[in-house]
């Protein structure tokens, strides 16, 4: 079983207990030394997944929190090999499952086989390629189910069964549910699709759902894991971050995530 297998059915076992979170940070932001410190105290602090988001120039899928963060992040020097190496760095720290989050131009940059092989030495769990069709997948799911990586797979309220059904077939780990069409960004309440395209996919796959966009307190959490197995946070995260000092930045990731999980006394 692989180690985001193992972490979501342990999750499904304690889902009464605490709700489940996947946290997202870029990597590099606001600088690479503390990007590594930031991994490692969102770690301390129980999320339950993390996410590592690769910088990229044109990320058309992040709101503004993000692609500040991406361009702060540029901006220190940050890159697809650098979040790899990010990766290696704290996992020698951590059990917590990784995922890198990133677009396909820098891992064709790279070059695929080259991005798997340290993905895999780099210790990484799992990657979810935000804007690779499902249609166009199957070379890099052979790729990285060779190298013992999982495949994540994004679903919107718009996806049809047939394309859900196939993720559900080429994807591992969990489901990455979109609660809403648009791009990231935290929101005041959850959307009201968010339910909907949960239970489309739990008509259709028994694999774990973790639901994003838009999840920015722990009320929202809370609700997300009503219904799916983790809650996906990332702008509420990400801007909590940038409002504070580099220094400052570990302790408040490892706050916030607290806040996030009900761990707060």
């Amino acid at each position: 079983m692989s180690r985001l297998a193992d972490t979501f059915a342990q999750l499904r076992e304690t889902r009464q207990q605490e709700p489940g979170l996947v946290a997202y940070l870029t990597a590099g932001d606001p600088d690479l030394q503390t990007s590594r410190e930031i991994v490692r105290a969102v770690a301390r602090a129980g999320a339950d997944v993390i996410e590592i988001g690769v910088p990229f120039s044109d990320p058309i899928a992040d709101g503004p929190v993000i692609q500040r963060a991406s361009e702060r992040a540029l901006a220190a020097g940050s890159s697809l090999s650098a979040a790899l190496s990010l990766v290696e760095a704290v996992r020698a720290d951590i059990d917590t499952p990784i995922v890198l989050f990133t677009y396909v131009n820098p891992v064709v940059r790279m070059g695929t086989d080259r991005f798997v092989e340290r993905a895999a030495t780099a210790g990484a769990d799992g990657v979810l390629l935000l804007d690779l069709p499902i249609e166009e997948s199957e070379s890099m799911h052979e790729a990285l189910e060779g190298a013992g990586l999982d495949q994540i797979f994004l679903i919107s309220p718009t996806t049809t069964e047939a394309r859900m059904r196939r993720a559900a077939e080429l994807g591992r780990g969990f489901l990455y549910a979109i609660s809403r069409l648009g791009v990231t960004g935290a929101q005041a309440t959850v959307a009201s699709s968010a339910k909907p395209v949960v239970d489309a996919i739990r008509a259709v796959t028994s694999m774990p759902v973790a639901l994003g966009f838009g999840i920015a307190g722990p009320d929202h959490v809370k609700e997300a894991c009503a219904y799916a197995d983790a809650a996906v946070v990332g702008s509420a995260l990400v801007q909590a971050l940038a409002e504070t000092t580099p220094a400052a930045a570990p302790a408040e990731a490892e706050r916030f995530v607290r806040w996030l999980k009900g761990r707060m006394q």
